[in-house]
């Protein structure tokens, strides 16, 4: 394993571009950085500088390797304001991934009862729907699960919930008065689409569209449920969401619910292991297993 301290010595004196002036930015003695080195040029087996006139050039070696050990230093500075934090007894920070609707009906109360017990925590919330199935490099990550998706060695995966999914019409639409609705005969209804062309919930949709036996006709293309649901109040067609998704409806529309089969979502978070015993990290589990409990509740309402 290579000498972090050496690594250190090798960037300041090629910044610096002298022994002694890198020497004198570490608090070291030119001797001293010399003889380091000299050590890890050993370490290495590379030729990490040449004699230039009285001074020392970097080869091209020792350059590669300076700006190859910057991440590491990056990290190392990240978990020593981490060792500060702890020394005067704040917890860190915390990073949380998201999707809109699970942002929209967890995070504000999570958020907010997190800032009031742990005021000195650095939270970080990051919309992650966007960027692939998950989960996301966050240290906890809310997400939908992708099928044929392996999560990562690095954390552990929670259930949290099955989101089913709902129509959402009309109050003077035919299925208005219907408690629920067979998939197959939403078939020649005009649709609004909803959500991303290749994201996770959609394919859950177009799969359990697939199983009925046909296809849905989007007469409208939208990205997210709030502004599909508003197209639902023009009468330009239908909606189909999860119940997370549905939040309070405009005026003049109501839910459906959907068998035969019923598309469901299953929603799960990844923890980093590296977090787990984490204090607001535990916490934030336990806020997100409360909410999630109102939800089933909403969902048995439904």
């Amino acid at each position: 394993m290579l000498d972090v301290s050496r690594l250190r010595l090798l960037r300041a004196v090629i910044a610096t571009g002298s022994i002694r002036a890198g020497a004198e930015a570490l608090s070291y003695t030119p001797s001293a950085v010399s003889q380091q080195l000299t050590a890890l040029q050993r370490e290495t087996g590379l030729r990490l500088f040449e004699r230039a006139g009285r001074g020392i050039e970097p080869t091209a070696a020792g350059r590669i390797l300076a700006t190859e050990a910057e991440p590491l230093f990056e990290e190392l500075s990240r978990v020593e304001g981490v060792v500060g934090d702890l020394r005067a007894g704040r917890v860190g920070s915390l990073s949380i991934g998201y999707f809109g609707s699970a942002g929209a009906a967890w995070l504000p109360t999570i958020a907010s009862t997190l800032r009031a017990e742990f005021p000195e925590l650095r939270l970080d919330l990051q919309l992650t729907e966007f960027d692939g199935p998950g989960p996301h490099d966050v240290d906890l990550d809310i997400f939908v699960e992708a099928r044929r998706a392996e999560p990562p060695t690095a954390v552990d995966v929670r259930w949290l919930i099955d989101d089913p999914f709902v129509a959402v019409v009309r109050d003077d639409d035919p299925l208005a008065g219907h408690a629920d609705v067979a998939l197959a005969d939403l078939a020649g209804r005009r649709w609004v689409d909803n959500d991303l062309a290749d994201g996770a919930c959609r394919r859950v949709l177009l799969e359990a569209c697939a199983e009925a036996g046909f296809s849905p006709q989007f007469a409208v293309q939208t990205h997210d449920y709030r502004t599909a649901i508003s197209f639902v109040t023009t009468g330009i067609g239908i909606t189909v969401v999860p119940v997370l998704g549905v939040g309070d409806l405009p005026a003049g529309l109501t839910t459906v619910s959907i068998v035969s089969p019923t598309p469901v979502r299953r929603i799960n978070v990844a923890v980093k292991k590296s977090v787990a015993e984490h204090p607001a990290a535990r916490r934030t589990l336990d806020l997100l297993e409360a909410a999630v409990r109102g939800g089933r509740s909403a969902v048995a309402r439904l």
